[in-house]
């Protein structure tokens, strides 16, 4: 088998974890999970796997007449575009910095947003605007007070990053990782706490709150499927349009730059209606990416590690899914106390990039080996490309 099974008294762990460390918080989170009595077939664990806020991340959970907010998490449609250019290695300057420089410029990180709407983005944010207009004049409560219109085609912080990466025959390729801005944090918060007041209400106990969850056929699971669906639109557009901006500033230096037909956009984050198990199921991948047969996707690894573009395998007992990168081996706390800007220099060298304490939370070893997270997973997906960043732009 290439994968473990855990028992759990309920729907049992499939744990594609042969070879990679999973701490055993991460182990007792999953269990409590796939306790609910709406867990359909079993739990799917990718290699990534390591213990999350509301669910455990790596995680891909099959669930009928129900939804748990909390899994799909705040961070709705956090995923990733990669994209192939027409220019090889050679074609790249000496000196990335000027290029770094440029980009940075021209993508708001952090918590930072754009000041005016650009024509791409102003585009994208008019087809938005019916759907969210509904959801937030009956959920007040779900808008925020940062703009969306200018948080699309901005990086945010943590995790998310813009990389310049080069494929195993020397081609140029774009990759960057983000999702629904402060939008979508507002969605989850709002309706995660909703679900809890509805658990409050019907006089449900769990061994975890995060766990509360929205029961199909009610207004409140309906509200929430709009609003999550329009965040994970959201968080496609938001890439895009950051796409747009990378290759404006790209081209600033590299004028011939040009995308090829190889680009692909998915989400790692997020809840959708599919079928399995003979079923129409709700599968929630918190921390994975579909991979259905002959689907390509994109499994990051750490900011100094390879990357890879897959095809899936579809593979029906990890529900067609596979792990979304190297995955945290500890968490941003114990990273910063453990490693020094001296380290991360090390682990990073070669590649353009922030070499300072404000990223140490993200330096490489804070990963698990992205080696091995692929090499539990050859049943899952098959690598098509494999990328090597020589530039990356952190929040």
């Amino acid at each position: 088998m290439a994968y473990d099974t855990i028992s759990t008294g309920n729907v049992p762990l499939k744990m594609w974890t042969q070879g990679v460390p999973v701490e055993s918080a991460a182990i007792d989170q999953l269990r409590n999970v796939a306790r609910l009595p709406f867990i359909c077939g079993h739990v799917a664990v990718m290699p990534d796997v390591h213990f999350g806020i509301g669910a455990t991340v790596g995680s891909v959970i099959a669930t009928k007449g129900a939804i748990v907010p909390a899994a799909v998490g705040v961070d709705i449609g956090c995923g990733m575009i990669a994209a192939q250019t027409n220019l090889t290695a050679e074609d790249l300057p000496d000196s990335l910095r000027e290029i770094r420089s440029t980009i940075e410029e021209a993508v708001p990180v952090g918590k930072a947003s754009h000041v005016e709407l650009r024509a791409d983005v102003s585009n994208r944010w008019h087809d938005l605007v019916p759907r969210y207009a509904t959801i937030v004049e009956k959920h007040k409560g779900a808008n925020t007070r940062d703009a969306p219109a200018l948080q699309l085609g901005t990086l945010g912080g943590g995790n998310h990053f813009i990389e310049v990466c080069l494929d195993e025959d020397a081609c140029v390729w774009v990759m960057l990782h983000s999702g629904s801005r402060g939008i979508g944090n507002r969605i989850g918060t709002y309706f995660i706490a909703k679900a809890r007041e509805e658990m409050v209400r019907q006089d449900i106990n769990l061994p975890d709150r995060d766990l509360a969850y929205l029961v199909e056929g009610s207004e409140l699971f309906d509200d929430y499927v709009d609003a999550v669906g329009w965040a994970q639109d959201y968080a496609s557009a938001n890439r895009k349009a950051m796409m747009t901006e990378v290759m404006g500033a790209l081209r600033q230096h590299l004028p011939r730059i040009a995308l090829t037909e190889m680009y692909v956009n998915c989400h790692h984050n997020y809840v959708n209606q599919e079928r399995h198990l003979g079923e129409t199921v709700w599968v929630t991948r918190k921390g994975a990416v579909s991979a259905q047969d002959g689907e390509f996707g994109i499994i990051p690894g750490s900011m100094g590690a390879r990357s890879y573009i897959v095809r899936g395998k579809g593979n029906a007992e990890s529900f067609h899914s596979c792990a979304h990168g190297a995955g945290r081996r500890m968490s941003r706390g114990a990273a910063k106390r453990q490693f020094t800007i001296d380290d991360h220099v090390a682990a990073t060298d070669g590649v353009e990039c922030r070499k300072d304490a404000g990223v140490l939370d993200e330096t490489p070893a804070a990963y698990k080996a992205i080696d091995d997270v692929m090499a539990a997973q050859t049943d899952l997906v098959d690598a098509v490309h494999q990328l090597k960043q020589v530039l990356c732009v952190k929040g």
